[in-house]
């Protein structure tokens, strides 16, 4: 299985499973904003921590080959172009 594949199933087919781990994605995302918000005083989006995020995966993979951190990163990737796809259908 690719990287993009396994990316997928952690975003799209496993929802379930992590949620019992560790609650909906996008709604850990949300508290993760808020939490980062009133500790720092400054305003932090859902879409800021998935940056940050990515960003942290990247920065990783600059120092040495670890196929996690690129598993890691796509799959926050595709997590927050559905947290953009949700947010716009509310809309």
């Amino acid at each position: 299985m690719n990287i993009l594949q396994k990316a997928n199933e952690i975003v799209n087919e496993r929802t379930e499973e992590k949620e019992r781990m560790y609650g909906p994605f996008e709604e850990g995302m949300e508290k993760a904003a808020i939490i980062a918000s009133a500790m720092s005083s400054k305003l932090f989006s859902a879409e800021d921590i998935y940056v940050c995020l990515i960003a942290l995966k990247l920065s990783r993979a600059s120092y040495n080959y670890k196929e996690d951190n690129y598993l890691d990163c796509v799959a926050y990737l595709g997590a927050l172009n559905n947290h953009i796809i949700n947010k716009n259908n509310k809309k």
